[in-house]
This record gives structure tokens, C-alpha cells and sequence, in this order.
């Protein structure tokens, strides 16, 4: 199981970088210590603190030509992770 979908990067977040504070969506079942544990051992960095939220799923409909379509959003976690000072994840290195 991979507990780092995905890293977040949204202008909020990226204002937040600024102080060792980044966003990551993780495995719904994912507890604190194994969020800390895969961002140390994939970035090489030392977390100092996570911080975790669950966003439950929202109803949405769409009105089309021929009938209305209603589904949900889809559930998920996001974990935020505060790293020591000094210290940064570069999302953009690979590119």
C-alpha cells in the first residue's frame, strides 16, 4: 500500500512551503506515524510535526440535455507536514 498519492500544490499551499509547512494526499487508512515515516524515507528530510484531515465525499448533480446526472465527489485524506527548519522538498526537482 502507498501511503503518498500525491503532493498538494495549490497557492495556499505553496504560501505555506514557505515556513516547512507542505500538503500530500494520503492513503485513507494512513496513521500519522506512517505518513511521517514515507515522506522521511521519500524526501530524506526530518518531519517534526503531521497534521491530518478527512474530507467526507459531496453530493453533486449535473443538468444535461437529455436527464439529470447525480453522483458524489470522491472521499479523501490530506496530511499536512511540517518539516525541520532548514529543511525543503523540492516537488519540481525531477522535472
Amino acid at each position: 500500500m502507498d501511503i503518498l498519492k500525491r503532493p498538494l500544490i495549490t497557492e495556499k499551499i505553496s504560501a505555506m512551503n514557505e515556513r516547512g509547512v507542505y500538503g500530500f494526499v494520503v492513503e485513507k487508512t494512513a496513521k500519522k506515524p506512517q505518513i511521517k515515516d514515507a515522506v522521511e524515507k521519500m524526501y530524506g528530510v526530518k518531519v517534526v510535526e503531521v497534521r491530518t484531515m478527512r474530507y467526507a465525499a459531496k453530493k453533486k448533480t449535473r443538468y444535461t440535455k437529455a436527464k439529470i446526472v447525480s453522483g458524489y465527489t470522491n472521499t479523501f485524506k490530506k496530511a499536512m507536514v511540517q518539516v525541520a527548519e532548514g529543511e525543503i522538498i523540492d516537488f519540481y526537482g525531477e522535472i
